[in-house]
């Protein structure tokens, strides 16, 4: 069995959870599926022997999945934000999630297959808003403001004015 950690990240999934374990472990570095653990009996969502819970890695973050059923539904309220370098690794994460059956949001935001929400977000970005000029921070986050995917190029020439 795969050495638990003190603190990790629990998410609920309808019968999916390894499947999307196995999908981050695949798409983002630092990651993997660390255990697979089967039900040693039935239970409400599932029957002996079927996937009940999966260790993995996303980045470097401990997380557990539980094929707890449809009773919970993952909302905007948590997120994995990731932050990327460059505009290519922007584009990769993004078409990754939303190009596997995810849906686009606002401002960075989307949605994976089983609902999770993501935040792709430039560190060129998370720089512009902080900037230390008030009205460059405010042309970027008005910019950031009207976006899906971020674009970084966008994000540029709105600091500049």
């Amino acid at each position: 069995m795969a050495q638990i950690a003190k603190n990790r990240v629990c998410l609920w999934y309808d019968g999916n959870a390894e499947e999307a374990a196995r999908f981050y472990a695949a798409t983002f570095p630092d990651s993997s599926v660390d255990a697979v653990q089967r039900a040693p009996g039935d239970f409400p969502s599932g029957q002996e022997g079927g996937v009940l819970i999966v260790l993995f890695t996303v980045m470097g973050i401990p997380c557990l999945a539980i094929n707890g059923g449809s009773a919970f539904k993952h909302s905007e309220a948590f997120s994995f934000q990731v932050a990327t370098a460059d505009q290519a690794e922007t584009d990769r994460y993004w078409n990754a999630i939303v190009g596997n059956g995810g849906q686009e949001s606002e401002c960075g935001w989307c949605k994976d297959k089983w609902g999770l929400s993501w935040q792709i977000t430039p560190l060129a970005l998370t720089a512009a808003i902080a900037s230390p000029d008030p009205a460059a921070a405010k042309r970027a986050f008005a910019a950031m403001m009207g976006m899906r995917k971020i674009d970084i190029a966008a994000i540029e020439a709105a600091v500049r004015g």
